[in-house]
């Protein structure tokens, strides 16, 4: 297995660079892994694929507005964008870890100001934050300890919505649009993202609605999604790919919720592949087995749809840490199917999706999908897998 083989050529004009309006009428591309047979729906169509009973599991984190642009004492334009909070260096106020450009101007030592209305907020604009870079990252390419300092008396969350702007993905170049649009509809109140789970973008409240009144259940979870998503794998074998670290959160009510749709014959569809890395990273292969045992079935309509059952269960996770990394070869054990986006080539999410069918499998849709000019990556369309 090689990255070359996660690889694939994407007309540029493919890449969305708006949300299709409303959320649902985008396009859905259905991926039965029991034969690779594919279906060309709308969004608005997924109810479809779902049964009374199987449970739908959402990431119900919000992006925040993690982008700051501002000035350094001698004018220059600079730009810092928020990663990750150091909680560890709670002592010396709010330190984060960030990405800086220009890099190379922005040592230790370094000063940027952010105004109210960012870089071209005219000078007599309230002055809401002070940036000072305090060190590198160790082990991070390029990235910096940033210690903020808000004005006037301002909460960090207050600068940060006076100053910042919620971050696109770096392939998004032209939207001019509401936000919000880069928020799911049932996202959290708290923002904890530097980036969107965006195979939730597709859902609109009235979908929702239809989709409980015919009896198919919602769980949240969150994880904490960092910039480093975006990151593509640049080692030749992908297994010397060293995955990031992201924070994530499973309820216990969400494991009841999960061991009573397996206890009932039902599926786990997770909502995106951060709902798979909460999920998954919840399952303790030395914990108890729950009777019955959580399996995730491999194909829907084979006649060996249930696995092998083997050791372990999932478990609550608060406040957890994981870097799980999913490629083909991994063992799925909550998971029964997947909706998901079209990936960035060469992405650790794209091995991802194809650990949950197969490679072949993958390529071939995403064949279909540009043939059939759907719309790719964080606004674009959507795909199912069952």
């Amino acid at each position: 297995m090689r990255t070359d083989d996660f690889d694939y050529t994407l007309p540029q004009e493919l890449i969305a660079q708006a949300p299709a309006e409303p959320r649902d009428s985008c396009r859905l591309l259905v991926l039965d892994r029991a034969d690779g047979h594919v279906e060309h729906r709308h969004f608005s169509d997924v109810g479809t694929y779902l049964e009374p009973g199987d449970l739908l599991v959402v990431n119900e984190t919000r992006v925040m507005p993690a982008r700051l642009l501002g000035r350094k004492p001698t004018g220059a334009v600079s730009e810092v964008l928020l990663l990750k909070r150091r909680e560890d260096l709670d002592a010396l106020g709010h330190v984060w870890e960030c990405l800086v450009h220009p890099g190379k101007r922005l040592r230790q030592g370094a000063r940027v100001e952010f105004r109210a209305g960012g870089a071209e907020a005219p000078q007599d604009a309230p002055l809401v934050l002070v940036a000072e870079v305090l060190d590198f990252v160790e082990g991070s390419r390029g990235g910096r300890l940033v210690r903020f300092h808000p004005q006037g008396g301002r909460s960090l969350d207050e600068a940060l919505h006076e100053a910042g702007h919620v971050p696109l993905p770096p392939y998004i170049t032209s939207y001019k649009g509401d936000p919000e649009k880069y928020q799911t509809v049932y996202a959290m109140s708290a923002e904890h993202s530097a980036a969107a789970p965006t195979a939730g973008l597709h859902f609109t409240p009235e979908l929702i609605a239809r989709l409980r009144e015919r009896g198919i259940g919602w769980a949240s979870v969150e994880l904490e999604v960092g910039i480093d998503t975006f990151r593509l794998v640049e080692e030749d074998d992908p297994a010397d790919h060293v995955i990031h670290t992201e924070r994530y959160h499973v309820s216990p009510e969400v494991v009841r919720k999960v061991h009573e749709t397996k206890a009932a014959g039902h599926r786990v569809v997770a909502v995106g592949t951060t709902a798979v890395r909460s999920l998954e990273s919840a399952f303790d292969p030395a914990a108890p087995v729950a009777d019955p045992p959580v399996v995730a079935r491999r194909f829907e309509r084979a006649a060996d749809a249930a696995s092998v059952v083997g050791t372990g269960d999932i478990v609550a996770r608060e406040d957890a840490t994981t870097n799980l990394y999913l490629m083909p070869g991994s063992t799925f054990h909550v998971v029964d199917a997947l909706i998901t986006n079209f990936h960035v080539p060469r992405s650790t999410l794209m091995m991802l999706v194809s650990a949950f069918a197969t490679r072949e499998q993958v390529m071939a849709a995403y064949e279909q999908a540009i043939a059939e000019r759907y719309r790719f990556f964080s606004f674009g369309d959507a795909m199912l897998i069952v």
